[in-house]
Parts: C-alpha cells; sequence; structure tokens
C-alpha cells in the first residue's frame, strides 16, 4: 500500500503574478485596482511586488481584495497564504537569512553613519560672529 503524495501547494507570488498578468496589468494598475476597490489609498507598487516575490504576506484585508480584483476564491488565496507564512521568503541562492548578500537586518552604516543612527550625522554648518 502506498500513501498518496501531499496536494500541491500553490505559492502566492507566482499566483499573484499569474492572475495580474492574465489581466495585462502592470504592479502599478492591480495596486490602483486594489486601491479603488478597498477605498484606501495607500496601497503602492512596491508592496505588491513585495507580495509577488514573497518579501510580505498580504493580511486579510488585502487578501480579500486581491480575490475581489483578480477573481481569485477567497479560499484559494487564504491556503496559499498560510503556506507562504509557514516556509517564509525564498532565499536568493542561499545567499544567507536575509536573502541577498550582505543585507543588513539593522540598517545602514556608511560614511557619517553609526550602526542604529538617524540621518545625519555630516558636517554642520556653524554660526560665528
Amino acid at each position: 500500500m502506498t500513501s498518496s503524495p501531499p496536494p500541491h501547494r500553490t505559492q502566492l507570488g507566482p499566483l499573484l503574478v499569474r492572475h495580474r498578468r492574465a489581466r495585462g496589468w502592470s504592479q502599478q494598475r492591480a495596486a490602483a485596482e486594489l486601491c479603488a476597490a478597498a477605498g484606501v489609498p495607500t496601497l503602492s507598487r512596491n508592496e505588491v511586488s513585495r507580495w509577488e516575490r514573497q518579501r510580505r504576506v498580504p493580511g486579510s484585508f488585502w487578501l480579500s481584495w486581491l480575490g475581489v480584483v483578480l477573481d481569485v476564491p477567497a479560499a484559494v488565496l487564504a491556503e496559499a497564504a498560510l503556506h507562504a507564512r509557514r516556509t517564509g521568503p525564498p532565499t536568493a541562492g542561499g545567499s544567507g537569512p536575509h536573502g541577498a548578500a550582505g543585507a543588513r537586518p539593522g540598517g545602514r552604516t556608511g560614511p557619517g553613519r553609526a550602526a542604529g543612527s538617524t540621518r545625519g550625522g555630516g558636517a554642520r554648518a556653524v554660526a560665528t560672529r
């Protein structure tokens, strides 16, 4: 007696890309359609890109609107999102836990900046009398 293979898990990112491209939409257009449908003007193309690359997983609010706008059953999106949350984001070529090689989790450092500092730190003009 053989056991059946595990069910195929749909990846959320490729699923979103496939349905967006089937409509001939850019990421910008998809973001605009989502904003119009949800009545929320703050979703950007960048966030759509993050969802498609599975760097982030949309919450239930955006999943429901993605289902409406892309005409994808809510259960399919919910299952794909659950799978994405369990497996985490894909890594880029085994370059470590943060994806891209050399990515630092704590922010940028460089000339005039210490780790954890805010913007600035360069020379400041001093008023003289």
